[in-house]
């Protein structure tokens, strides 16, 4: 009873092993009951809602998993958060200007996101960055503040330009930034046609790069922005033509996950240099653009690993402060207006992917068959007795003993000399000593390198209502990592270790890496099935880039999006709601006319019924059908 007692799962327990604590930011964390609770205004707020409530209460509502949350209070909390921290740090400094961030629409660039922060930036200026004309299409109708920025980043046409030029004709606060050498004639013919003086910024490749999956944002061959020399030609251009007046922003971006500060310094160093040359060109300046790059801790290790960080938000704004003064106080340059294009720390932690699961398979500890002399081949023997004689010390011989008689057994069936019995029995018995292997190796002090997958190839495979290639594209192109876990019965002790598969019929749908303070680990400790019961897991620090990016691998569209917000005394309140694609809107999209596939149907079935292959009631029943589905969601539903 002791010995149970100590031993006693523990939803504490549940935090620590899924490091909840380290990677939600203070947004998330377990219940006493299990279950996992949002605190959508921070870890300071008592404001908390119950996660699995709100998707069974969503259930009630007929919007069914797998659902998009997100929290529009942790975006409004993420907002405040970076301009607050820029705030502090520029007073703490002395800093002699102001921030004034923009937010990267392509970072997600759904409508109910972009209204949402637009309609929360206000209390800070807060404005929006674009890199294409549709992006600056949708931004122009939502930029209602003259004091934010509307930062006009990518290649340009006329079309483009011109958009921008009317904006700031009628009030915007544009900022044209030159990416190509091409844009500055463009950009001031333009202008003179329209009739403004336009604010112009460039963007400068700098030779510091980050680590991490996005290195090619920065650095001498980077395929954004101008050189040293391209900016010179620049200024020269603009002096010629009597507008050096017009360039007041130097820009650069590194990196959108930069996990190392030590890369933000001296990224900052330098771009500080170039920017203290300019002012000496004779340009005014007066605004320096930063770029994206903050980082969000999706591990929650804190170091520089990729999908880490190994500093806070505070730290970031007070390194571009520190490093901004160190350099233009040095070269008596007053202190510019600062923009940050933070996207990913901003929209990250707002939105939730939660799916069920369907199935599960494992492998299972059936009794083997008894053995016969006469009916067996020789070869399954030998690979009895090494199950029968394995132990601690013989484990890595035997396990070599074992895959050699198995692959002999494979090939002698392949050749004929074995039957398909026998094959299936000797997949049996090596699969049980599989088994035992990694249960000895469990208490072995070193465990050789060849056995380093055993684990992952034993683990359960659990089947999850959802398309990795719809929802979570980033895990599948770049091995990017994201927290996840089950997001209720975690006062239970989880029992089984498994691998995530989703529904579509690629190898390459499935969740095989998940976030660990110390390392990457290949399964997931998730707990048994239970029969008639909902088991639902939780991908969280999904808000960047993941809805803009999904595909419709095996055409699985959109999913159920709900937006949520926190009263005052707790409870939920269901603000927005989006449904999932239908099947005819998947089909739509590559180019079927749902109607016409009715026609054909109908067309089709009736030559059954003319052939006497259907009843006329079968063929009643089948466009039915047909047509229900065509309406329905693209996901499993009950």
């Amino acid at each position: 009873m002791k010995k149970d007692t100590l031993d006693r799962w523990t939803c504490k327990r549940s935090e620590e092993l899924y490091g909840i604590r380290e990677w939600s930011g203070g947004y998330f964390r377990v219940s006493d009951d299990g279950d996992v609770l949002v605190s959508p205004r921070g870890p300071r707020s008592n404001a908390v809602i119950n996660l699995h409530e709100v998707i069974n209460g969503l259930r009630e509502r007929g919007i069914t998993a797998p659902v998009l949350l997100r929290f529009g209070d942790i975006l409004e909390s993420r907002i405040e958060l970076l301009n607050e921290s820029f705030r502090t740090a520029i007073a703490d400094a002395g800093y002699r200007g102001e921030y004034r961030g923009v937010y990267p629409v392509k970072v997600n660039q759904q409508q109910q996101v972009v209204a949402e922060i637009a309609r929360i930036g206000k209390t800070y200026n807060y404005g929006l960055e674009v890199g294409s004309k549709a992006e600056l299409i949708a931004a122009m109708a939502y930029m209602n503040d003259s004091d934010a920025y509307l930062v006009c980043n990518g290649y340009k046409d006329e079309e483009f330009i011109d958009l921008a030029l009317y904006a700031q004709k009628m009030g915007v606060n544009v900022l044209l930034v030159v990416e190509m050498p091409g844009e500055v004639q463009a950009i001031l013919d333009r202008a003179d046609a329209v009739g403004v003086r336009p604010q112009m910024g460039v963007r400068v490749k700098l030779s510091s790069r980050a680590d991490g999956h996005w290195t090619d944002s920065g650095g001498d061959r980077s395929r954004f922005g101008l050189s040293i020399a391209q900016i010179l030609d620049v200024v020269d251009s603009l002096r010629a033509r009597n507008r050096l007046d017009c360039l007041v922003m130097m820009h650069y971006h590194i990196g959108s996950q930069i996990p190392n500060i030590r890369n933000i310094r001296s990224g900052i160093s330098e771009a500080c240099r170039v920017y203290a040359g300019l002012v000496a060109e004779g340009a005014p300046m007066g605004i320096l653009n930063v770029g994206g790059g903050l980082a969000v801790d999706y591990d929650g290790s804190h170091t520089n690993f990729s999908s880490s960080s190994n500093y806070s938000v505070p730290e970031y704004c007070s390194d571009i402060i520190e490093g901004v003064m160190n350099i233009l106080d040095e070269n008596e340059i007053p202190h510019p207006i600062l923009i940050s294009e933070s996207g990913r720390a901003v929209v990250a932690h707002h939105s939730v992917l939660v799916f069920n699961v369907l199935d599960s398979s494992r492998f299972e500890s059936k009794n083997l068959p008894q053995l016969k002399k006469d009916v067996n081949h020789e070869m399954l023997f030998s690979l009895a007795d090494v199950f029968d004689g394995l132990n601690s010390k013989n484990v890595q011989e035997y396990f070599h003993d074992a895959t050699y008689y198995r692959d002999e057994i494979r090939s002698m069936f392949s050749h004929g000399v074995v039957s398909l019995r026998d094959r299936g029995i000797a997949e049996q018995i090596f699969w049980r000593i599989a088994i035992s292997v990694e249960k000895l190796l469990q208490s072995q002090k070193y465990v050789p390198d060849e056995f380093e997958g055993l684990s992952k190839a034993l683990s359960d495979v659990y089947y999850g209502n959802f398309s990795l290639f719809q929802s979570l594209p980033d895990s599948w192109a770049i091995d990017q990592l994201f927290p996840v876990m089950p997001i209720h019965r975690l006062n239970e002790r989880p029992t089984r270790d498994a691998t995530i598969a989703d529904i579509t019929c690629d190898c390459d749908g499935r969740l095989d890496r998940f976030v660990d303070l110390h390392d990457v680990k290949h399964s997931l400790p998730l707990h048994e099935l239970k029969p008639n019961e909902e088991y639902y897991i939780g991908v969280f620090l999904v808000g960047a880039y993941q809805e803009t990016l999904g595909d419709l691998h095996n055409l699985f569209g959109d999913t159920h999006i709900a937006l949520i917000h926190v009263g005052e005394d707790g409870e939920m309140l269901l603000s927005h709601e989006i449904a999932g694609d239908s099947v005819e809107n998947v089909l739509s999209y590559v180019e079927y006319d749902p109607n016409e596939l009715i026609k054909l149907l109908k067309e089709k079935s009736e030559r059954a019924v003319r052939r006497g292959a259907l009843q006329p009631a079968d063929r009643k029943a089948l466009v039915e059908a047909y047509q229900s589905g065509l309406r329905g969601y693209t996901y499993y539903e009950q």
